[in-house]
Order: structure tokens, then C-alpha cells, then sequence
């Protein structure tokens, strides 16, 4: 089954589960208790700590829970804030952070980098830690639409619509979905 976060991210080929992690979470439940699918695949943006490019299409299967007061040493948790599905679906060992918040200051979300944390994602947690609870193979792919800095909303805004364009091309390419060519300007 293949899922996307919905408001701007919704295609033909997949459910929407509502952005964030808790609408994400709570749609995705629903879907796993009343339609429990083989495997789940997360599709949607990232914004870039740094190490890839806009444009840049990426596979994960990991996913962190991190928020920048953690980072500044302003709060720590008592819950395991990272998640690994072990899957053959991909190979990748990227790690995307997940929030409700968007990180806006270049200097500090470029620490991520130093926990090999590349890319941020709303949702990807929340779907990872569904997955494993249901014992479903998972992983994600990401384009890279912004990075984070003080322009990630005016990139993201900006740069949205060619990424999603890459994105399903990638998914095309890789016969994970197949879309008659009349349906392609739909998406």
C-alpha cells in the first residue's frame, strides 16, 4: 500500500493520512486494523539538513523523533525516539527526522547531521512506529524539496510542484506504480 501525507501530497495511487504525526498516525491505524495492507510505502517531501540537494529522491526505512530543544540540550525524553524497519524493500540507511515542526535555523538543524540524521519529514515516524506495531514491512521515499533554513517554507512553496513531478516519475521508473501517460498531468 502506498500512503502520501495528503494536502499538497495527494496522488491517484495513494492514500492520504493527514499531515503531522498524529493525524498520520491515527489515519494509518485505521487503515491497519480494517485493512491490514502487505507492506507499506510512505511517499512525500523532505527538507535537506544539508547533505542532499533539491530535487535528490531518497529511500529510507529509518526515522528519528528529534526536536531541536533536544539538540540545545533543553529537554531530553524517556521514549525510544528512533525507529529502524528491517526490510529488504530498500537498503538505504538514510535517517529521517520527524516533527510538527518545521526546522528554520540552518546553523542548528545542521547538527542532525552529526547523529546521521539527513532529511525531515512530518509523518515517517509515525508511519515507521504503526508499521512495526503491526509487524508490516515499511520504508519511505523522499524528494528533497527545501532545506532547512530560515527559506523552507518559500522553497518548499516554490519548488513543490517539479518535485512531486520527479518524484512519481521516480516511482515509475522503479515499476512501483504505472500511470498511462493521458493521467500524468492529474498528479
Amino acid at each position: 500500500m502506498i500512503v502520501s501525507a495528503g494536502n499538497n501530497e495527494i496522488f491517484p495511487f495513494a492514500s492520504a493520512l493527514g499531515v503531522g504525526l498524529i493525524e498520520s498516525s491515527i489515519n494509518l491505524t485505521k487503515i491497519c486494523l480494517f485493512n491490514r495492507p502487505e507492506y507499506i510505502l510512505f511517499i512525500g517531501s523532505a527538507g535537506s539538513y544539508g547533505k542532499y540537494d533539491i530535487f535528490d529522491i531518497v529511500e529510507a526505512k529509518n526515522s528519528s523523533n528529534i526536536e531541536l530543544s533536544f539538540l540545545q540540550n533543553f529537554a531530553y525524553t524517556p521514549i525510544d525516539n528512533a525507529i529502524r524497519i528491517d526490510t529488504n524493500l530498500t537498503k538505504s540507511e538514510v535517517v529521517v527526522n520527524s516533527s510538527n515542526y518545521i526546522s528554520t535555523n540552518k546553523n542548528l538543524a545542521k547538527e542532525f547531521l552529526n547523529y546521521e540524521i539527513d532529511l525531515e519529514n512530518m509523518e515517517f515516524f509515525s508511519v515507521l512506529s504503526v508499521a512495526r506495531e503491526f509487524e508490516i514491512p515499511a520504508f519511505g521515499i523522499f524528494v528533497v524539496t527545501n532545506y532547512t533554513d530560515q527559506n523552507a517554507h518559500t522553497d518548499f512553496i516554490k519548488n513543490h510542484k517539479i518535485a512531486m513531478e520527479k518524484l512519481v516519475n521516480y516511482l515509475e521508473e522503479k515499476n512501483i506504480i504505472k500511470i498511462k501517460e493521458a493521467n500524468s498531468d492529474k498528479i
